[in-house]
């Protein structure tokens, strides 16, 4: 059993990777195919790109040991906010993003300052700000829909790439990780580090190679690359990058690892919280932002469970519940699992009980794997 243990602790985004294949295949089993069309793909990946957007968020949150219950109403009172300024004021699209962003982040720096100022733990906080969020909501749309927005604002969620830029960025993407790849080798040769071997790492990039091409061929197949997509994909590229290159991210999970041992060491340890909240604030607004796009109107009832599949699939892909650990690509994946689901589900016309049922039961799995996983290795 403790082999088992430790070859999956190993091994685990691979194993994540794997239940998705063997999701996607079950579901083209029971629909014949159906799953797997570039349409339903396609339609499958914008879905997730709202509970990854808010998975990026929420990784870094739970990473330094809190966690914010607020993000589902707070992602459609923002998303309310756009539909609102773009219907009624018809205020530029430019100004309209800007303004709920400042928004988002002045919300989210103002729960981070509860939490980590006024010492108000973050599940109360969050739990006062889903309801609270939930009733302005409601208040700034008289309970109704607000629609139609513009045809610009539509773009945000329903638009797709051009089929050539599509292909240039996967021809982009596939140069960035050969170009990575090679300045990895680079770097740990000139530390005197022993360097991964030549085949595996050729085969690593060979293998996402192969990965790229399909997306972008299956992606371009139907209408291109749907632009929630690649506003996912650059989101994912830069909270990556802030997490393991940068001292920001650092501090995130040095935070999460031993806080009071974080604090000695001189770190503000207060800031690092305010500014995670603070982002995790925009994240709220960009994917309210394109859930109004996507949805084509601002409705009352956005965002209802989003926090809750924001926190599984950051369970789901990895990330610790003790906080000090988890990745941006984890959570994505987990993002992919959930939404997975949902789409598979839907097309079998399960019932809404079950699965709810099936979302809650793989919650609970989730982390059950991560406490036996951790507690093996103390």
């Amino acid at each position: 059993m403790n082999q088992v243990k430790q070859l999956f602790t190993r091994y685990k985004m691979l194993a994540l990777v794997f239940a998705v294949v063997l999701i996607w295949l079950f579901f083209s089993w029971q629909t014949e195919g159906g799953f797997l069309t570039p349409r339903n793909l396609s339609n499958l990946l914008r879905q997730m790109s709202i509970t990854g957007i808010l998975a990026c968020g929420m990784v870094l949150v739970i990473i330094s040991g809190e966690i914010d219950l607020s993000v589902g109403s707070l992602l459609g009172l923002l998303g309310g906010l756009a539909a609102i300024l773009d219907v009624i004021y018809h205020v530029p699209l430019l100004a309209n993003l800007s303004l709920v962003a400042l928004c988002g982040l002045l919300i989210g720096l103002a729960n981070g300052y509860m939490a980590a100022y006024l010492r108000i733990p973050s599940f109360i906080v969050g739990l006062g700000g889903m309801l609270a969020f939930r009733g302005i909501l409601l208040g700034i749309t008289g309970g109704t829909t607000i629609a139609p927005v513009s045809p610009e604002l539509v773009y945000i969620g329903q638009g797709y790439l051009p089929h050539a830029i599509g292909t240039g960025l996967g021809v982009l993407l596939f140069a960035l990780t050969v170009f990575l790849t090679w300045k990895q080798r680079r770097n740990r040769a000139l530390h005197g580090l022993a360097a991964h071997s030549l085949v595996r790492d050729v085969i690593r990039v060979l293998v996402i190679g192969a990965v790229l091409a399909g997306f972008v061929q299956t992606l371009n197949s139907y209408d291109g690359i749907p632009v929630p997509v690649l506003l996912l994909l650059v989101l994912l590229g830069v909270f990556s990058y802030v997490a393991s290159q940068t001292v920001f991210g650092r501090r995130v999970y040095a935070v999460g690892s031993n806080m009071e041992a974080t604090r000695l060491s001189g770190i503000n340890v207060q800031a690092v919280k305010l500014w995670i909240f603070g982002v995790m604030g925009v994240m709220c607004a960009l994917a309210g932002v394109v859930n109004t796009a996507r949805l084509a109107a601002g409705s009352p009832s956005a965002g209802s469970m989003g926090e809750l599949d924001a926190i599984a699939a950051c369970f789901i892909g990895g990330t610790s519940m003790r906080g000090g650990s988890g990745t941006v690509y984890g959570a994505l994946l987990g993002a992919l699992v959930i939404t997975s689901l949902d789409n598979g589900m839907s097309m079998l016309d399960v019932d809404s009980y079950w699965q709810m049922i099936v979302k809650g039961s793989i919650l609970v799995l989730a982390v059950w794997v991560d406490v036996s996983t951790r507690t093996g290795r103390r």
